[in-house]
């Protein structure tokens, strides 16, 4: 196990307990350059170079910056429905509201009968929210009502069962006699909290799933218990409470469940799915490039908008001195596609009656969709390494699920299933290179999808999906025929990123 990475010119040999044994040799450059190559020697002696480096995304409408500051629309993308409109493609249509999913009718074949589905992981984000509280103008000119939605809260004796406990929720409610304003929207609305139509979509985005992976897996009824030590089904979330609300929706939308569930979480403080873990390291390669760095680009991009900040301040009363507001994109962002997700009107300034216009939201959102682009694929090879640090225990972790399958592990289930964030979603898209880098918007889903060869070879194969399609990488590691990459492969590249049980992750994160 190697616990910090090797120095330039030193050699080093890692032993990879994986189904095949295999050598894994590393020749390291010094980390701020990363990673020169290795070579993969497996029991058959055939040898396969395994590529660590970073490679450029395409260029695209989206990371363009003069697109951005000087283009029209948003690119095709939807901000303003769940639905995507039966006009356009669902496969590959960016809808930030509720994005392209694993779907029946869009799912990609695989073109050989020799394959066995034996395994999936999908990780996604969660469902449409209202906005952040720190993310609302100081004023709000109409009110937001979730009294449609009923988001419960309460706990159960068990193990052993004892006193049944009323199914409370929470009811968001002003007192006249007390005189302080909560920020936000006038309403019942916690910010942020589930809509009705994120429980609608999280339910929907459930049973798509499940018409997908139900004959090729072998789910059903029987494949969730309440029992956590049952291998079959299990399910993830984080320590916000959003991610387990869309979770129940979810599990009903697959299994019609309504027992109890067990949703795996761990500790706050070290979370890999958030992620939560310190990375002091990963924090300080992104002040390098992205909010609230001096980097050339990322100035650029600011003082090019600066008139449109300077717009929207005077409309939503934002203050020219609120740094959280003007060193990046992302409060007007949440701020104005909520609303749009939502059916809502663009605000306007209850004094003077401007309001934003159409042209100001959507150069709003191509401003967002490149700093995404750029923090995490295009400021270069360092988005990939603070992207690895801050991201790659959950990287191990999917690594040894990948492997323990393969191995024959009884307790390695059949599908797992993640609920997480854009910020687990985004870095998760940089380790695996995404050949375009977008924000993930809600919903947004990547399938792992483990195959077994039914040939003499018994070889294993992964399939990543990205928006229920065929994940495109500018990494020549992560391309392959129809997607299907050798485990081996990509557990070598895997391992070389984070070390086996991410073992290469502490010092990462302290260097």
């Amino acid at each position: 196990m190697v616990a910090s990475f090797c120095k330039a010119s030193l050699l080093c040999v890692l032993a990879v307990p994986i189904p095949t044994f295999f050598v894994v040799k590393m020749i390291y450059s010094h980390w701020p350059t990363y990673f020169a190559s290795i070579q993969l020697i497996n029991h058959a002696s055939t040898a396969a170079a395994i590529d660590l480096n970073w490679y450029p995304p395409a260029d695209t409408q989206v990371s363009s910056l003069a697109s951005a500051i000087n283009g029209t629309g948003v690119n095709g993308f939807i901000f303003n429905s769940s639905q995507t409109p039966p006009s356009v493609p669902y496969a590959g249509t960016y809808n930030w509201c509720n994005m392209p999913h694993v779907r029946q009718s869009e799912y990609p074949a695989i073109n050989s009968s020799g394959l066995q589905l034996s395994y999936v992981e999908v990780i996604h984000r969660h469902h449409k929210r209202t906005p952040y509280a720190a993310n609302t103008f100081p004023t709000e000119t109409y009110p937001w009502y979730c009294n449609n939605t009923a988001l419960y809260y309460f706990g159960s004796p068990r193990n052993p069962p004892g006193n049944a406990s009323a199914e409370t929720y929470w009811s968001v409610f002003t007192d006249p006699s007390n005189p302080f304003q909560a920020p936000g929207f006038p309403g019942d609305c916690e910010f942020p909290q589930l809509t009705r139509g994120g429980l609608d979509d999280a339910w929907q985005h459930g049973r798509d799933l499940f018409e997908v992976y139900s004959s090729r897996l072998g789910l059903s009824m029987d494949s969730v218990s309440d029992d956590s030590s049952q291998p079959g089904v299990s399910f993830r979330v984080t320590n916000n409470v959003i991610t387990s609300q869309v979770a129940g929706m979810v599990l009903n939308g697959m299994f019609s469940v309504t027992k109890p569930f067990p949703l795996s979480i761990q500790p706050d403080s070290i979370d890999s799915l958030e992620p939560t873990y310190s990375c002091p390291a990963a924090d300080g390669l992104k002040a390098q490039y992205g909010v609230g760095s001096n980097d050339l680009t990322w100035a650029s991009h600011l003082a090019q908008s600066a008139s449109l900040v300077e717009t929207l301040d005077q409309i939503s009363g934002v203050s020219a001195s609120a740094t959280d507001w003007h060193q990046s994109w992302d409060h007007y962002f949440d701020n104005l596609s909520s609303r749009l997700c939502h059916g809502k009107p663009l605000p306007c300034n209850s004094t003077t009656g401007a309001c934003v216009t159409e042209d100001e939201a959507n150069e709003v959102f191509r401003l967002g969709e490149w700093e995404y682009s750029w923090m995490y694929r295009a400021a270069g090879p360092k988005t990939l390494q603070a992207s690895v640090a801050s991201y790659g225990v959950w990287i191990a972790e999917l690594n040894q699920h990948l492997r323990q399958k393969a191995a024959g592990d009884p307790g390695a289930g059949i599908y797992r299933h993640n609920v997480a964030h854009d910020g687990s979603i985004a870095p998760l898209l940089s380790i695996l290179q995404v050949s375009e880098m977008v924000w993930p918007g809600m919903g947004a889903e990547v399938v792992f999808e483990l195959y077994q060869s039914k040939s003499a070879g018994n070889d294993w194969f992964v399939r990543i999906l990205w928006g229920g399609q065929v994940l495109n990488s500018s990494s020549p590691m992560l391309n392959a025929p129809d997607g299907l990459i050798l485990l081996d492969t990509l557990l070598a590249y895997f391992d070389g990123l984070v070390g086996p049980q991410a073992s290469l992750i502490p010092g990462r994160c302290s260097a």
